[in-house]
């Protein structure tokens, strides 16, 4: 049996369903081993069996599948199979017929040969199709056999081994132009020892060889080639040859040293032993080349391999030469003679011959006799080459050096690949004579694998027949595949809340086999992974994350990030200059695609990030002659106002408006109007018609165009009964003007050209107005973009990270990598992370916090953020779209696009009333014919144009004409079209002299519809800066005055930037009542920890304080004596405040203010006592610090955000009026919990990430319910677009406000009541308004349609346009009645929830962490416990109660009091 490979050019396919079918059809076909269809290169590859098949019959095939089959020009090539020998168990239960059979219905086996004592079977196959451990597993019990077995010459198997021992080579020849230079080649080759076939394809410029690797090598074959004049690579690199033991039988008749040599060296080979033996202590790849270096070179090893990811060598050597123990302790010597050798549990010394089981194994010395010495392959990185020149140099000089086998050196990679023999080179050798000629070398990571000379096996031969499409591939190109082993994939990431989590995902996939990188962005929810393709797969590293608990899926199509680049140039004159940029950047290593227009100077570029950036592409660009600078992005986000519509709407308004004013005084002027010009035609009507025509044709465009539209999709907007009234009314007034002048009638018809433009005219008013409003609204995002920064100070670093250049670029000019540097109250440019400098961090824009965040190096820094006091070193870890601030900017824009516009009412309404109004005015024409014709004395009595020269019938259908006109124009919409805009106007007016800013109707008519409202917490529940609560004294009075404490610590931080400290010094300020304090000097702040300095100059300050004090002293003294009835001796010392300072001299402090851990430091104990006191603050969200003045702990100030006074009061409100009231933050679970307590919130979601807003918002919503969003941060702005009503606090940031749909001017939460309540009057005088615009409707459509005629009601023309102006002016009345409005009073509410509001225990509280839904609710508390906490909340109520809020405890209290009990712990005011 024979297989041969066969290609099929196949035409017709369109899909993979295609290869699909043809390959299940062909693939069935007996004979057929395997097919493979490549829908891209038109073509099938079968591998056939020759006696059943031809490439005839498989052509004939396919084309009766209905595809155009044709044979490609080659012959069929053979396939050179594979061997591989089964022991059969003795006991097996099969027949040696059977286990032919059993294997032989498997594709890929091509010949069976069972041994006449039934116990080795000889498998022939191909090693593409199937394997060797495939194979043993059909046969149960079958195992490898890897002794020779006895062959005698011309047997059957005789054959399949001579063929088993050709490889096939691939070769890419460059150069070749005509068949002459290809039979050159072929001739030349064809010569050689060893080959057996060679074919040249002049059309795919490639050479297929096969050669017997015993005879001849790979590279001896290339170099020929090369001599031949030609440029020769291998498109596959060929593996280290894997020899079985026929091979070696072999070997013993081909060898040309004769029988004597050939038995001595085979007795060698039995004699060779393979151990493996466990290291441990490697950590890279510099540690397995000295091991391998070290050991190959002993002369009893013949071949070592090293893995340093299976922390194993795997060592040939002779156990007549060397024991397993001296090699062991050869390896344990190496440098640094860290490594611990040891061997596995069982380890079999195997005979030379498992190298067939093992492809990493060298094969064995026995080869040397033949060629083959042992081989080992480097690969140096090499920088400073700059044309090829510079190749040919270093592979000239290498090349003569001695022991180098081979050299390729590839500019485009900067890397040189070395093939050596490691007993008379090294790497390192290599390395130094490459910088001696003067580049940089150094080794790469990459371990290098021995070789045998390398060749390709027999593994490679089927791939090989995998025809590959006509290469368009550069050496260069392949050279660079062969090095850069590292692929990059995206993975989705959900689940992740906040940094530590981004750092946990960072930090363990790090630790794999196999991941070189690994960069999260917590906005994108994205991980960049770089990794090793060979060792580990996307899907496994998403497995990975999924097992750290977050949800992970690989993005199949993530554009790799490829960067675009425009830029314009300047200085190009021709078509030349074009081409000379084009071609240069497209030569350029990382560039894509590259366009260059000369007529508008700009360029188009795309590159790939990870080679190149866009500083290099604009260098290439400048050193080609030319000057370049990027194309400046908008940031005016001018797509997204409304300028347009408005102008459309105002210039409609203008233009009806103009027309009808000019009809109002023809209105209204003398009877001159009704002078007939022509019989018929009076001068009124005349200009009427006039002054209509343009209206109609011009200003109703707009209406006319929309209305077409409603009608397309089966809907009746306003515009449709607008376009409808405007057109009949039009179209009969000119009929019945043409009528009467040809009727020469003496009484002028009535006619309704004043209709159209009246419309017009409100209709358009009332659309300007919306729109004006909606136009505000989209400023937000170029709000939110020119935080961005606009310009980055990029660093250039030398050794020890000493700076040697600074250089000013813009933000779209950063890349990835770069180093940044940030100076104190900068911004940062980008995302990254910091690698020098200590600093804190403004990040309130992201997080909400108003505290500042400590900055060291390892931290990530966001962009957009400020830098407050040191500078900064940063490196570029995600830039342009990729950063957070951009990703916030992506959230607010798609939360505008995608919320709803509400359906207005009035759209509704009138989807039942123009149909309705059509109906009844048919019904009434219809009706009237019918009556006249029934009753003519009807019609003649009541119609005022009678004439007797006209027919009965044409009277008759003229009145119903009138009658039916007459109903479409009373039921004029205009009214209805002001019901909505008027109201909405007169609310947002007295919302905003209010303090409320709404803008445009919608969020005026949703604010009703509200059902969740949700709060932020900082800066909207709190005051978003923090306050002093309480300061706990821990020194006696005598030893420290109450006053002179508070001055020492308020000037040691009126230094400070800190909010802590600026909170610190505003309530020592206060307390103290003076604008100036002492001076401070030696100040020094160490980020996280606290502040040290000397303070001086306090004893004025102090003198001036103990004046008040004598005073307040002597008063005191009298209120004792008359309450205790005391001693004059007796001073209780909670009352005297001080003792006077006998003298003034000045004296100098050292104080220390700070945390825990800078007390330790500084070497002062913190006591337990005031260690729980401090952790009981922190319990309840606020921050402690200690103070310590001249060594001695004596302060402990207890400092937070502080919730707003009315906050309580306004969650209270909106429960009342039946809403659910959320809190949200991205603060901890701890202050969030101690915040929703005190203004009696019982839901709160914390740790909360900007984007998770947006996604709880979005949660809400799909519940059906409709959101309410209160907050002032940035953070909080994608949210606030997101929300059916967003409101933000006029204190908080230009973003939110711009995102928000209400703002409320000042800062009180009473405000969010009020702006609800508003929305409520409002949309209830909207529908009052629908009431006085309907009435009018319904009352007058009879009257018109003539039902109330027989009791003498008419209604002349003149009153339709009467009841028309009568119900829009109602309606703007009824608007107007808005302005009566009245905001509810704080007082008002206070006096009606006065004893039921309090404090939530926390029991009540259910805190969220992130957006889940089940979230860390507190603990089930027992009956008791509940008892107890209730009765505790009472008792403290009425103990705060008895305090009056005004009335501040800041006497002096005794030592017992300080530490037994705080005494106003639970009474926030009490400081």
């Amino acid at each position: 049996m024979e297989a041969k490979s066969i290609v099929i050019s196949v035409e017709g396919m369109t899909c993979n369903s295609c290869v699909q079918t043809i390959e299940q059809h062909v693939g069935k076909m007996s004979g057929v081993h395997n097919i493979k269809v490549s829908l891209e290169d038109k073509n099938a590859v079968v591998i056939y069996d020759s006696k059943l098949q031809t490439p005839a019959t498989l052509q004939e095939a396919i084309y009766d599948m209905g595809f155009d089959a044709t044979l490609a020009g080659s012959d069929p090539q053979p396939v050179l199979p594979d061997t591989i020998f089964l022991t059969i168990p003795t006991q097996s239960a099969l027949t040696s017929e059977q286990i032919c059979s059993t294997l032989l219905k498997n594709k890929g086996i091509v010949d069976v040969k069972v041994s006449s004592d039934q116990k080795t079977a000889v498998v022939t196959f191909i090693s593409s199709i199937i394997n060797g451990e495939q194979i043993i597993q059909m046969i149960p019990g079958a195992d490898l056999n890897v002794s020779v077995p006895e062959v005698t010459p011309g047997t059957c198997e005789d054959s399949s081994w001579s063929q088993a021992s050709s490889v096939v080579l691939r070769l890419k020849v460059e150069g070749m132009t005509c068949h002459s230079c290809t039979s050159t080649i072929e001739g030349k080759i064809g010569k050689l020892q060893g080959i057996q076939r060679i074919k040249v394809s002049l059309d795919n410029q490639e050479a297929v060889v096969v050669y017997q690797p015993h005879l001849i090598t790979a590279e001896v074959v290339k170099h020929q080639i090369e001599a031949a004049g030609f440029t020769a690579s291998f498109k596959k690199q060929p593996r280290p040859l894997k020899l079985s033991a026929i091979d070696l039988e072999r070997l013993k008749n081909t060898q040309t040293k004769g029988a004597e040599t050939a038995l001595k060296e085979n007795s060698n080979l039995n004699d060779t032993k393979t151990v493996v033996f466990r290291i441990d202590g490697m950590h890279c790849s510099s540690c397995v080349l000295n091991i391998q270096s070290t050991v190959s070179a002993l002369p009893s090893v013949t071949s070592v391999v090293v893995s340093l990811e299976k922390k194993s060598a795997i060592v040939n050597y002779n156990p007549n030469l060397i024991s397993i123990d001296v090699l062991r302790k050869a390896i344990e010597a190496v440098s640094p003679e860290t490594f611990k050798v040891s061997l596995p549990d069982e380890y079999e010394n195997v005979a030379l011959f498992s190298t067939l089981a093992s492809p990493l194994k060298s094969p064995h010395p026995a080869l040397k006799g033949v060629s083959q010495p042992l081989t080992q392959v480097v690969v140096i990185n090499i920088e400073g080459m700059t044309c090829n020149s510079c190749v040919q140099s270093i592979e000239g000089v290498l090349s003569q050096k001695a022991g180098v086998k081979s050299i390729h050196v590839s500019l485009a990679n900067h890397n040189g690949t070395i093939e050596y023999d490691p007993l008379q080179t090294s790497p390192e050798d290599l390395r130094s004579s490459i910088e001696d000629m003067g580049f940089d070398a150094s080794l790469s990571a990459k371990a290098e694998l021995p070789v045998a000379k390398a060749q390709p096996s027999p593994e490679v031969q089927l791939e090989s027949h995998k025809t590959e499409p006509p290469s368009k591939v550069s050496p260069a190109h392949l050279a660079s595949q062969e090095t850069k082993t590292v692929s990059k994939c995206y993975v989705q990431v959900t689940g992740m809340t906040c940094a530590s989590c981004v750092a946990n995902i960072e930090r363990n996939l790090r630790r794999e086999d196999g991941i070189h990188s690994i960069l999260v962005a917590l906005m994108a929810g994205r991980a960049e992974v770089r990794y090793n393709p060979a060792v580990i797969h996307p899907s496994a590293i998403a497995e990975l994350i999924r097992e750290l608990g977050f949800g992970a899926t690989v993005m199949e199509n993530c554009g790799e990030g490829d960067g675009i680049l425009e830029l314009v140039v300047r200085g190009m004159t021709c078509a030349s200059c074009v081409h000379k940029i084009e071609s240069t950047l497209m030569k350029t290593d990382g560039v894509l695609y590259c366009s260059v227009a000369l007529a508008t100077n700009k360029a188009h570029i795309k590159y790939d990030p990870e080679i190149i950036g866009p500083r290099d592409v604009i260098q290439v660009i400048k050193d080609l002659g030319f000057t370049t600078s990027l194309v400046k992005k908008d940031r005016s986000a001018s797509h997204l106002d409304h300028k347009q519509e408005i102008r459309h709407q105002l210039s409609d308004a203008h233009a009806h408006h103009n027309m009808s004013d000019e009809e109002m005084e023809a209105l209204h002027s003398s009877m001159v109007l009704e002078y007939q010009l022509l019989p018929g035609l009076s001068v009124m009507n005349f200009l009427s018609f006039l002054l209509c025509v343009p209206v109609q044709m011009f200003g109703g465009w707009h209406f006319y165009i929309q209305a077409y539209k409603a009608l397309k999709h089966k809907t009746a907007n306003m515009d449709v009964l607008i376009v409808l009234a405007t057109s009949i009314a039009f179209l009969y007034s000119f009929v019945i003007l043409l009528v009467a002048m040809a009727e020469k009638a003496k009484v002028n018809p009535v006619t309704f050209f004043d209709t159209p433009p009246m419309l017009f005219v409100f209709i358009s008013l009332g659309r300007w107005l919306e729109h004006v409003a909606k136009g505000k609204t989209s400023e937000a995002l170029a709000r939110l973009i020119s935080l961005q920064a606009t310009e980055a100070t990029i660093v250039t670093l030398g050794p020890d990270n000493v700076l040697l250049s600074e250089e000013q670029v813009d933000v779209e000019l950063v890349q990835r990598g770069d180093i940044v540097k940030v100076i104190p109250g900068g911004k940062f440019p980008v995302d990254g992370r910091v690698i020098e400098g200590h600093s804190m961090v403004d990040e309130s824009l992201i997080t909400g916090e108003a505290m500042p965040v400590t900055k060291k190096p390892g931290n990530t820094v966001i962009a957009g953020s400020i830098n407050q006091n040191g500078s900064l070193l940063i490196s570029a870890t995600h830039v342009g779209a990729d950063t957070t601030l951009s990703q916030i900017v992506k959230l607010v824009e798609e939360a505008q696009t995608s919320k709803a516009p509400i359906q207005q009412f009035a759209d509704k309404l009138s989807g039942y009333f123009v149909p309705s109004i059509v109906a009844v005015s048919v019904v009434t024409l219809f009706a009237w014919i019918i009556i006249g014709f029934v009753d003519f004395k009807i019609v003649e009595k009541y119609f005022l144009g009678y004439n007797k020269s006209i027919s009965a019938a044409e009277v008759i259908i003229r009145f119903a004409f009138q009658a039916s006109i007459t109903v479409l124009c009373i039921a004029c919409p205009c009214s209805l079209g002001l019901a909505t805009p008027t109201a909405v106007m007169v609310g947002t007016g007295v919302g905003a002299q209010n303090g409320i800013l709404i803008k445009g109707g919608e969020p005026l008519e949703m604010a009703h519809k509200v059902k969740v409202v949700v709060f932020d917490k900082t800066g909207t529940i709190t005051h978003g800066t923090p306050q002093v609560m309480q300061v706990k004294f821990l020194v006696e009075g005598n030893q420290l005055p109450r006053n002179k404490m508070l001055a020492i610590v308020g000037t040691a931080e009126s230094n400070s930037e800190h909010p802590l400290g600026v909170a610190i010094t505003k309530y020592c300020k206060k307390e103290l009542d003076s604008e100036t304090l002492g001076t401070c000097t030696d100040f020094q702040v160490v980020p996280g920890c606290g502040v040290s300095c000397k303070v001086t100059n306090i004893e004025a300050l102090l003198y001036r304080q103990n004046e008040m004090v004598e005073e307040n002293n002597i008063k005191n003294v009298t209120l004792v004596k008359i309450e205790e009835n005391t001693d004059d001796s007796v001073q209780p010392p909670l009352i005297i405040d001080a003792e006077l300072p006998t003298t003034m001299t000045s004296q100098k402090y050292s104080v220390l203010i700070g945390n825990r851990e800078w007390m330790n430091r500084n070497g002062l104990l913190v006591k337990s006592e005031v260690d729980k006191a401090m952790m009981e603050h922190e319990r309840r969200g606020r921050t402690a610090v200690l103070a310590a003045v001249d060594g001695v702990l004596c302060g402990l100030i207890a400092i937070a955000d502080t919730v707003k006074p009315e906050a309580e009061l306004a969650v209270y409100t909106l429960k009342n009026m039946g809403l659910e009231v959320v809190l949200m933050t991205g603060d901890n679970s701890k202050t969030a919990r101690s915040i929703a307590s005190q203004v009696g919130i019982t839901k709160v979601f914390a740790e909360v990430l900007p984007s998770h807003k947006v996604a709880k918002v979005k949660q809400l919503q799909d519940e059906g319910k409709r959101v309410a969003m209160v907050g002032d941060g940035i953070n909080d702005s994608p949210a606030l677009a997101m929300a059916n009503v967003g409101i933000a606090i006029g204190t908080g940031t230009d973003v939110a406000i711009e995102a928000a749909d209400v703002v409320l001017i000042k800062d009180d939460l009473m405000d969010v009541v009020a702006s609800i309540d508003l929305s409520r009057k409002t949309v209830k005088r909207i529908r009052i308004n629908f009431v006085f615009a309907l009435i009018y409707n319904l009352i007058g459509v009879p009257i018109a349609a003539g039902v109330f005629l027989p009791i003498g009601l008419v209604l002349q023309p003149w009153m339709g346009s009467a009841a028309m102006a009568a119900s829009s002016v109602s309606v703007v009345l009824s608007s107007l009645l808005l302005k009566m409005y009245r905001k509810p009073s704080a007082e008002k509410l206070e006096f009606r929830a006065r004893g039921q509001m309090r404090y939530k225990s926390p029991s009540e509280i259910s805190v969220h962490i992130g957006i889940d839904e089940t979230g860390t609710g507190s603990p089930k508390l027992s009956l008791m416990d509940r008892i107890i906490n209730y009765s505790r909340a009472s008792i403290n109520s009425l103990f705060s109660d008895k305090r009056s809020v005004n009335s501040i405890v800041l006497n002096e209290p005794d030592k017992h009091s300080l530490l037994v009990g705080d005494f106003g712990a639970d009474d926030d005011t009490a400081l």
